[in-house]
């Protein structure tokens, strides 16, 4: 793809070419977005992946080249092949060089892996296993993924409006524990001859000590108050989990206020009464359900971003909603959860507080003028696509600078 970003009247020309294209190469496309005299450098590596991530990426780019460059910041951006084209390319979901490169910036911009042609591959070569090895990889155990109903949303809930309103949660998901990376795990037959399928579920102190405490640290940043969820009835790792965050809570957070739930009543209050909520802490598998339950509350998944930290080194930021088979290639998806994906790379990945807000106001900007994919499309609103969307965010943005 190739294009320009407006800023204010000047032109930056910008390349940036599409590996479901076929046009990788390993030198990695370079995008670099400039102002005159940059303050900061930063180097992004951008891994599109499979699907609608090749179409949501692009635009989460161009915002990001404008709002940087309306800061002073210099990006350089280098594509790289994960998933199912990277299967397709050199025969592995994660090649090395897509790793080394991603160690070796200053964040990740991921779209979606995974489709339907690499469904029946052993598990070693489903594309899904890059994004776990890369997250083993760069040490990120914590994810971030937050709800917010925008009030010029409302209409988009599945909710009742009353019950939607005003809603702002923050779910924060342990990533490299639990039942998902636990072992043992595999493939067996039991005395009865009948093939078994197991996994373990299974967290150490140290484990639900390191989650806790980011949780507890955004909780207080936030309006204190930390919702642990469990099944600390039936499972062992949960009540570990219970036992540890409740004598954190005592001993280093006393001005948190911490409630637990069991996940089944938890899944049930975040769509009874949402608006309980602030700050939720939770499993890797709890975490993934539930976050994918409250996409329903602002209307839809294309809305959502997320950030994947560790304690040093690069995160992994990324919208929720997957690689979508049924939509890519139409123009229709939704960009804002990789724009805002790209809003929370700036301020939990680079620090960089006055471009993300940049970011969240030109997409609050776009809705108050009217314009909807057609997920939280509705009556009396506009009806665009992908790529004018990301056109009305670019919009809103030189508008911001026109202002200044």
């Amino acid at each position: 793809m190739a294009g320009f970003i407006h800023v204010s009247s000047t032109q930056i020309p910008v390349a940036f070419m599409s590996a479901t294209k076929q046009s990788f190469r390993r030198s990695a496309s370079v995008i670099r977005c400039v102002t005159d005299t940059p303050k900061k450098r930063y180097t992004i590596a951008v891994l599109p992946g499979d699907g609608v991530g090749n179409e949501v990426i692009p635009v989460a780019v161009d915002v990001l080249c404008l709002a940087g460059s309306l800061e002073g910041i210099d990006f350089s951006f280098k594509e790289l092949p994960i998933g199912g084209v990277a299967l397709d390319l050199v025969g592995v979901p994660l090649p090395e060089e897509t790793l080394t490169r991603a160690k070796q910036s200053d964040a990740v911009l991921l779209g979606a892996v995974g489709w339907p042609k690499w469904d029946n591959n052993p598990k070693h070569l489903k594309p899904i296993t890059a994004l776990l090895q890369l997250r083993a990889a760069l040490k990120v155990f914590a994810n971030l993924r937050p709800i917010t109903v925008l009030p010029q949303l409302l209409d988009s809930t599945y909710l009742r409006k009353d019950t939607a309103e005003g809603v702002d949660l923050l779910i924060i998901r342990e990533l490299t524990g639990g039942i998902y990376n636990a072992h043992p795990r595999g493939f067996t037959t039991n005395e009865q001859g009948d093939e078994v399928g197991f996994c373990t579920e299974s967290y150490s102190a140290s484990e639900v000590d390191h989650i806790a405490r980011v949780a507890f640290d955004i909780a207080k940043q936030r309006r204190g108050k930390l919702c642990s969820v469990d099944k600390a009835t039936i499972l062992e790792g949960s009540m570990l989990w219970r036992k540890r965050v409740t004598a954190m809570a005592a001993s280093e957070y006393p001005e948190v206020e911490v409630s637990h739930l069991l996940i089944d009543t938890a899944a049930m209050d975040l769509v009874r009464h949402p608006r309980q909520f602030d700050t939720i802490l939770t499993g890797v598998m709890f975490g993934d359900i539930l976050s994918d339950l409250a996409a329903m509350i602002p209307g839809s998944v294309g809305l959502l971003p997320s950030a994947a930290l560790g304690d040093s080194g690069p995160g992994i930021f990324e919208p929720v909603h997957g690689s979508a088979p049924k939509h890519y290639g139409k123009d229709t998806v939704n960009p804002m959860a990789a724009v805002l994906s790209a809003a929370m790379l700036l301020r939990y990945g680079l620090k960089e507080e006055n471009a993300a807000k940049r970011i969240e106001e030109a997409v609050s900007d776009v809705l108050d003028r009217g314009f909807r994919t057609r997920d939280i499309h509705t009556c009396g609103t506009t009806l665009v696509g992908c790529n004018r969307m990301g056109e009305e965010i670019l919009r809103s943005l030189d508008g911001s600078c026109k202002k200044l």
